[in-house]
């Protein structure tokens, strides 16, 4: 399949669109290849809940203190967020596709690493290879999706799809720990990561096209290096303070140093020739608010995952397995939501399904302030959590489609490693932010009920902004894409 690499129509010049079309028709091919791309997408989100529910089980096995277990899920956050902007450039200039298939493969050899780890040292290794092949996965095959699908109704379906499986990977990894762990033990939950990734790798080689830009420009390793240590440091401390608060002194010293990093990368983009991120994309509204939409949708609602997870089994005293019942609940509706939000958007656009599907969660999400020791806070909590992923999922496509639309093909690295930045970043800094409060008080119901108290407020408030920046873009640059971005 041939990829047009010429520049997308930017949105000032982009003729209005007509009536909105139907469901688009994807060819036997496409219909692979955007299965094979959402399937890689599937298991790396899978990654980030699977092990939780083992870890007891886990640090017992390999000999793992407590404090040490942190390292199970911080070995993992620490590449795959650090290096996403890294490699999605890369991937830009030298080969998506072919960064793809070497991230495919390392994840691959990784989990298998970790499923036979004889000690710590091999398994917190297994895990390290794990995210630094999922940040070579995540933007090169997103970008792979955004040029192999035209803007327009194809991109919507593909993204709806890839959207959808990016919820319900995450949530699937709760219910499928606990039932892994409890039948064949902990390390089946890294056997299945690499079952995953051996059905995926086989078929990617011969269905998926390469792309790159057309300019052969040098790699900003000045502005490669800032980046990237600057999320490794900022990813270490937020982890880090997960656990321990943030009071110690290398979640100090992590924040500080991530914070000079990121303000001298953004000093060495505003000088560099081939810059790695291109701060005038940054200033385009529909980038800065739409992933701040992004942030703040994937950080509140994991919060909300968390600390329903906590409250279910601590204050209701439900097990492991009725605990993944209620979230199994939330990612059949995360399945329904991703079906037709595609169509919502070609209604009001993707600008106004964000505001509005913020809106959603953030009020559902203080619908959970009702929760209380009784057995029925169990269909609550299942009820408002479930509808809320619905939102959730709505803002997921519609902030991916807003960031991207419109942006020529030879920079969707870019755009992509910023939307999937945003998406890792977010997954990884709302627990640490919020979470914590829930986990260092006597009262647990009490720390739940503020957590969700601060999550539901932050979300409306992002609504509010998102929603009044969008349309202040549409006014500067009319009509981005038609229907489906307006």
């Amino acid at each position: 399949m041939a990829i047009d690499t010429t520049p997308s129509p930017s949105p000032s010049t982009t003729p209005p669109a007509g009536p909105a079309p139907g469901r688009p028709r994807l060819s036997a091919r496409d219909r692979l290849v955007l299965f094979v791309l959402c399937a890689a997408q599937f298991m790396v989100a899978l990654d980030f809940s699977v092990l939780n529910v083992a870890l007891p089980v886990l640090g017992t096995d390999l000999g793992m203190s407590p404090s040490a277990l942190q390292w199970a899920v911080t070995a993992f956050a620490l590449p795959s967020g650090g290096f996403l902007l890294l490699f999605g450039r890369i991937g830009d200039l030298y080969g998506r596709r072919k960064l793809f298939l070497t991230g495919l493969a390392l994840f691959a050899a990784a989990s298998v690493l970790a499923t036979v780890a004889w000690d710590p040292a091999s398994f917190l290794a297994g895990r390290a290879l794990q995210g630094l092949g999922a940040a070579m996965i995540v933007p090169t095959g997103m970008s792979l999706l955004t040029t192999t699908f035209a803007e327009g109704p194809a991109r919507d379906r593909a993204l709806g799809i890839s959207g959808t499986l990016l919820s319900l990977g995450f949530t699937i990894g709760m219910v499928a720990g606990g039932v892994l762990t409890d039948l064949l033990g902990w390390r089946s939950t890294m056997g299945l990561l690499a079952l995953c990734a051996v059905v995926v790798l086989p078929l990617a080689p011969a269905l998926l096209p390469e792309s790159r830009t057309p300019e052969r420009t040098r790699l900003d390793v000045p502005g490669a290096v800032t980046v990237t240590g600057g999320l490794l440091a900022l990813i270490y401390a937020l982890t880090t303070a997960a656990e321990h608060g943030f009071g110690g002194a290398d979640v100090l010293v992590s924040l500080a140093a991530g914070l000079v990093l990121l303000t001298a990368f953004v000093v060495v983009e505003s000088r560099a020739d081939a810059p790695l991120v291109s701060l005038p994309m940054l200033r385009r509204r529909t980038v800065a608010w739409g992933n701040l939409g992004g942030l703040v949708t994937f950080s509140m609602m994991s919060t909300v995952v968390f600390v329903l997870t906590l409250y279910l089994q601590e204050v209701l005293r439900l097990s492991a397995f009725e605990t993944g019942l209620v979230f199994g609940v939330q990612g059949v509706l995360s399945v329904v939501a991703g079906s037709y939000s595609p169509k919502v958007i070609a209604r009001l656009g993707a600008r106004r399904t964000l505001a509005v599907s913020l809106a959603g969660q953030g009020v559902l999400t203080g619908a959970l302030l009702g929760l209380g020791d009784g057995g029925w806070s169990v269909w609550l909590a299942t009820a408002a959590v479930s509808l809320a992923s619905m939102c959730h999922l709505g803002a997921i496509i519609s902030y991916g489609l807003t960031v991207t639309s419109g942006v020529p093909d030879r920079e969707q690295g870019l755009a992509t490693g910023l939307v999937t930045s945003t998406q890792q970043v977010g997954i990884t800094v709302g627990i640490p932010l919020l979470g914590v409060l829930a986990t260092t008080t006597d009262d647990l119901l009490a720390g739940v009920r503020t957590v969700i108290a601060l999550d539901a407020g932050i979300v409306l408030v992002a609504a509010v902004l998102t929603g009044l920046g969008l349309r202040t873009a549409a006014r500067r640059t009319g009509p981005a894409g038609g229907s489906t971005v307006e």
